[in-house]
């Protein structure tokens, strides 16, 4: 097994005023040629965006863009006439293939939105664009891990990929063995809070860990820890 560890502390960061932002891979500003990507997961952003901020409308083409929202209301708006606002317990996925034009703005005018923006490069170019967005709060069980997308349709969400998302809430002395869906595919997996130990490594809030060559991987948890689970091909 063959492993990377990407702490929180060494995550390219911004700040812009309005917007807060960590970067775990190579991202705008950011740039590290030894993080550009794991597999086909190009973009990992932890984003904290002020009240009524946000990202005006702009262009994407040929990506798998996946919010996760963590806290607040995320606002979405685009040029297939879509406009949802989604909360922590749902999901948004977008195939901008050929392209499309979207924003994003925090939908309240109090309370700081947080969520992770995820972009994954799509088996397949240049296919219509699509968008939709997930209820996933029946999917979430304390101490089991929760799959929200496949590239199957066996959960309600799925992308042009051959990849796999889980998520999960832990107690602490909880432990779960991880086996890979394919061949050829690695994990991310992204500690949203708490602290886990994973293949010898101690990992923290909004640290991350590569694991590929392998069919399984263990994961223990040393404190409440939510986490966030990406199998994508590595090639």
């Amino acid at each position: 097994m063959k492993t990377v560890v990407d702490k929180a502390s060494s995550r390219g960061y911004f700040n812009h005023g309005w917007l807060k932002t960590h970067h775990t891979f190579s991202f705008a500003n950011y740039y590290n040629p030894s993080r550009m990507h794991f597999g086909v997961l190009r973009v990992l952003n932890d984003d904290s965006v002020d009240p009524e901020m946000g990202f005006d409308t702009h262009p994407h083409q040929n990506m798998e863009v996946i919010s996760i929202p963590l806290k607040g209301y995320l606002r979405h708006g685009d040029s297939v006439k879509n406009t949802r606002t989604i909360t922590p317990g749902d999901i948004q996925v977008m195939s901008t293939g050929k392209g499309i034009f979207h924003s994003e703005y925090n939908g309240s005018d109090k309370e700081q939105l947080e969520f992770l923006q995820i972009w994954v490069f799509p088996r397949i170019e240049n296919t219509e664009p699509e968008y939709n967005n997930y209820d996933i709060r029946p999917l979430l069980k304390r101490n089991e891990l929760a799959l929200i997308i496949s590239p199957d349709g066996k959960v309600p969400a799925s992308i042009k990929q051959d990849a796999w998302f889980s998520m999960g809430t832990f107690d602490a002395g909880k432990s779960f063995e991880y086996k890979l869906h394919q061949e050829g595919n690695g994990v991310y997996l992204f500690i949203i809070e708490g602290d886990v130990e994973v293949a010898g490594n101690r990992l923290s809030r909004r640290d991350g860990i590569g694991l590929w060559d392998t069919k399984s991987f263990k994961v223990e948890i040393t404190q409440e820890a939510t986490l966030l689970l990406m199998e994508v091909p590595m090639r």
